[in-house]
């Protein structure tokens, strides 16, 4: 059920890059017109939303690791959130200085990191309890 849900947000997110970037600015950053996105975000994204599909119809080991990856991702951006803003200002946006986080974004971070790790956790041990 859950690689299902995984799968249908690659595809969500693959034919709809800028809405996905809309929706984060818009609970994220405080002055979104300020920042100007790097020209190759969308494409990131939306190759993201592609490799996500994929994995998650193929299941197996590829997804196990993506999983996987997933949790350990949660577990960092849970654990620091305001070196997950730091590092994401600098990768998405030109002049990472201009962009101004919405402090409640912390709150926001911090559960996403905790859906993550939940998902990851969740994922593992239900492939584990196969075998």
């Amino acid at each position: 059920m859950i690689r299902i849900l995984i799968g249908v947000l690659g595809a969500v997110t693959t034919l709809f890059p800028d809405k996905i970037v809309a929706l984060f600015e818009k609970h994220a950053i405080t002055n979104p017109s300020e920042g100007t996105l790097r020209k190759w975000v969308n494409p990131a994204i939306r190759s993201e939303g592609i490799l996500i599909v994929v994995i998650s119809l193929l299941g197996s080991r590829l997804y196990a690791w993506m999983m996987n990856l997933t949790g350990a991702f949660g577990a960092a951006v849970l654990m620091f959130p305001d070196l997950y803003r730091k590092f994401a200002s600098t990768v998405l946006y030109e002049r990472p200085d201009a962009i101004e986080w919405n402090e409640q974004f912390t709150t926001g971070v911090r559960v996403i990191g905790a859906v993550y790790v939940f998902l990851g956790a969740k994922t593992y041990r239900d492939r584990h309890k196969e075998t």
